[in-house]
């Protein structure tokens, strides 16, 4: 396991890690840092011949959390090594706490490069709308990225200079996964075989609804203490740092909203501050521009049929309305609708808008909408509205 608590996530007076730290709940680690954990220790042992136990890695925002392996096992020759780490969910309710996630390393000629191979328990992407192509294993391009740089930094450390780069197969399995898998939305993604190994942080954050509720309230609380006109209520980190590149707020400015759209609203409702920025992943977003308030996976699904009406709205013929409709993803039929020069992602953004609008019931509340891809690209703005406001909410462009 590894250490309970991310370091650098202590209490501040406002934002993102009061909230974290307000609600007392225990910080858990994604799949991604396991798998980098684990392919970090198989490395150094393939390359030095022992396995660093307890291994400590880099988080993308600069956490080191040191985990101790669970399985390592080196071959004859030094021909492949592999580690183990049993994945710590903390305090969140996830599927996969108490998973084995596995890597197996294997050296490959020079200029190869770092492959990644999905093994057993993980699965392989088989249908288009994912951020990764048809037939790839379902290692995600965050993890994918740490991996590359912690298995650089051991060629470095092992006389590789500072030049190096791993020339590797990765293999990532996951003990028992193809039968968690059942528990997830990877079969109906056609993610099929296995689990994902899945992070942007590295860092699972715990969903209590009742506490994670009450830190959206005091986060807002805060910020009107401390004479904030404009928050943002953003789904996470990646959304977070595009809120704040363009529209430069304060950390104690920002809500940490997660999948909670309702809480924030309608504490917002009672407790108004001049403008509020909503900023969030397109497929969720879709979901609130739906009329959902709660956008957990588990509690609301993305509406292809629904995004096949906006589309419509925004001139798509009756063959892509279609085709939105019959998508895979949110993602999916975001793209199909760019390539034809139909503005979705504006459209979920100003419906989104307006919805919103509709839960604050008149309450003096400005508010604007960003939607992003996995990226952090813009891909449909809703410019500010409120109460008052006579506008037709034309979508920025």
């Amino acid at each position: 396991m590894a250490e309970a608590q991310p370091q650098g996530t202590g209490k501040a007076a406002g934002g993102r890690s009061a909230q974290l730290a307000h609600t007392g709940l225990r910080h858990g680690w994604t799949t991604g840092a396991c798998a980098t954990a684990a392919s970090t220790a198989a490395y150094t042992a393939l390359l030095g011949g022992e396995f660093p136990d307890p291994v400590t890695i880099t988080l993308p925002k600069g956490q080191t959390p040191s985990f101790a392996l669970a399985v390592e096992e080196l071959a004859p020759g030094r021909t492949a090594a592999m580690a183990g780490v049993v994945k710590d969910a903390g305090d969140d309710p996830d599927v996969t706490h108490g998973a084995l996630v596995r890597a197996t390393v294997r050296a490959l000629p020079a200029g190869s490069g770092v492959v990644f191979k999905a093994g057993p328990g993980v699965g392989t992407v088989t249908r288009p709308g994912l951020p990764l192509d048809v037939g790839e294993p379902a290692v995600n391009p965050v993890p994918r990225q740490m991996m590359r740089e912690h298995l650089a930094e051991v060629a470095r450390r092992h006389g590789g200079g500072t030049a190096a780069t791993a020339d590797v197969e990765v293999e990532i399995s996951v003990d028992h996964g193809e039968e968690i898998a059942r528990s997830t939305w990877n079969p109906r993604l056609g993610i099929l075989g296995g689990l994902s190994i899945l992070g942007t942080t590295g860092i699972v954050v715990p969903y209590s609804c009742s506490a994670w509720i009450d830190s959206i309230r005091r986060g807002v609380d805060v910020a009107r203490a401390a004479g904030r006109r404009h928050v943002a209520g953003c789904t996470g980190s990646t959304s977070e740092k595009v809120a704040v590149a363009l529209h430069h707020l304060p950390e104690d400015a920002l809500l940490d909203m997660g999948d909670f759209a309702g809480a924030v609203l309608k504490y917002i409702r009672r407790h108004p501050v001049e403008r509020l920025t909503i900023c969030g992943g397109f497929a969720k977003l879709s979901k609130l521009a739906a009329g959902h308030l709660d956008l957990h996976s588990a509690r609301s699904q993305v509406d292809k049929g629904f995004l096949a009406e906006l589309a419509r709205r925004g001139g798509a013929d009756e063959a892509l309305a279609a085709a939105v409709a019959e998508a895979n993803t949110g993602l999916a039929a975001l793209q199909l609708c760019a390539a034809a020069g139909v503005p979705l992602g504006d459209l979920v953004a100003v419906t989104a808008r307006d919805e919103s609008l509709a839960v604050l019931r008149g309450a003096p509340v400005a508010v604007d909408v960003i939607c992003i891809d996995r990226a952090g690209m813009v891909v449909g703005r809703a410019e500010p509205r409120g109460p008052g406001d006579t506008g037709q909410g034309s979508p920025l462009r």
